[in-house]
């Protein structure tokens, strides 16, 4: 009998162990692995925040809830060049200062309404030398937006309650009226 107990303690004790290293999450990592791109919880929250800016939950998903932002970095890790990841990289970086200098807080704190004016923004400026607005950060947020769109489009809830996807395009009905040829 006290044998079943300790092999039962000893089976709780290993599985105990097994099992705390997934419970206890590094709040400063981000929650998807990247190979390339090396992103901190706080950039993760600034791109879940961009997306959710340019994808608002209204009475449909938005971007947090289809989870845009780690397709976004995804495919920034994954598809993207070299130097294309850095001016991402360089961009964020130029993205938060400017939104501290504007608005002294980050993107996260402000409201809708001053998220909303800082992308439009940084979207309208077209001068390619802009001064207030560097090439970097006009990267980050074109790859930002992008990206955000192309996941949206593309994702389980949009191609199956939004756009009723369709294989082959075009019905087979069997059962079109044909009119009868008169005879002459």
């Amino acid at each position: 009998m006290h044998r079943r107990i300790a092999i039962r303690n000893l089976a709780l004790i290993i599985g105990g162990a097994a099992l705390l290293p997934s419970c206890t999450h590094d709040s400063g990592k981000a929650t998807v692995k990247l190979k390339n791109v090396d992103i901190n919880a706080d950039q993760e929250k600034l791109i879940g925040d961009m997306a959710e800016t340019i994808i608002p939950k209204t009475n449909t998903p938005g971007a947090r809830d289809l989870q845009l932002h780690l397709f976004v970095l995804k495919m920034v890790d994954d598809c993207y060049t070299k130097k294309d990841q850095q001016d991402f990289m360089t961009g964020m970086g130029q993205f938060t200062e400017l939104i501290q200098k504007h608005y002294s807080t980050s993107f996260g704190q402000c409201d809708v309404k001053q998220r909303e004016q800082a992308l439009l923004s940084i979207e309208q400026d077209k001068d390619p030398k802009s001064t207030t607005y560097p090439a970097e950060l006009k990267t980050f947020y074109g790859i930002v937006k992008g990206q955000t769109v192309n996941g949206y489009t593309t994702s389980k809830y949009f191609m199956t309650k939004q756009v009723v996807y369709e294989l082959v395009p075009g019905r087979y009905n069997a059962f079109y009226p044909v009119k009868k040829k008169q005879a002459v």
